[in-house]
């Protein structure tokens, strides 16, 4: 075998062997990386930042210049201003404990919603007993003993519990 030729083998374990004038192109990059690019990309990095810091330095200057602040906020000045009128809240939890205690007496007691049309405000527990002694009414449908039983009964439930008289309603009739 001649220096210059390949043994046989190398062709079939081999399969990246190269042949002919078309396939001279590696398949990896054969030079290293060239220092003075690298450094060029580097100074050019750090000449965006210097450049950076030194334009924000400057609109930075032409501001506290062009629009001043006023004197410096003193440490013992009263910081919180209270907003103009009206204020609407000035105790929140205590207001919202008398709302809910105003709510209760509204819901627990008797009182008149109109005097004209004979409308009472009752009791939650006193509505959800008549409510079990009537009945749920029924939409499109006449109640179940019809219109004379329903009167009667509303009537026994009046005379057990007389209409209410809102406070300071009693010497106005």
């Amino acid at each position: 075998m001649v220096a210059s030729e390949k043994p046989d083998w190398i062709g079939r374990y081999m399969t990246e062997v190269l042949k002919g004038p078309e396939n001279n192109h590696r398949g990896y990059e054969d030079d290293d990386i060239s220092p003075g690019r690298l450094f060029a990309f580097a100074a050019g990095v750090v000449g965006l930042i210097v450049l950076g810091v030194l334009g924000s330095a400057a609109v930075f200057h032409f501001f506290v210049e062009h629009q001043p602040l006023g004197p410096p906020a003193s440490p013992f000045e009263d910081v919180r201003a209270v907003p103009p009128e009206p204020r609407l809240q000035v105790a929140a939890p205590l207001d919202l404990k008398h709302y809910r205690d105003d709510q209760e007496k509204m819901l627990q007691g008797y009182a008149w919603v109109d005097t004209h049309g004979g409308i009472v405000r009752i009791p939650i527990e006193r509505a959800m007993d008549l409510l079990l002694q009537k009945g749920y009414p029924v939409r499109g449908s006449s109640p179940v003993g019809g219109p004379a039983k329903t009167t009667q009964a509303a009537a026994a439930v009046a005379n057990q519990h007389p209409a209410p008289t809102p406070a300071g309603a009693e010497g106005k009739r």
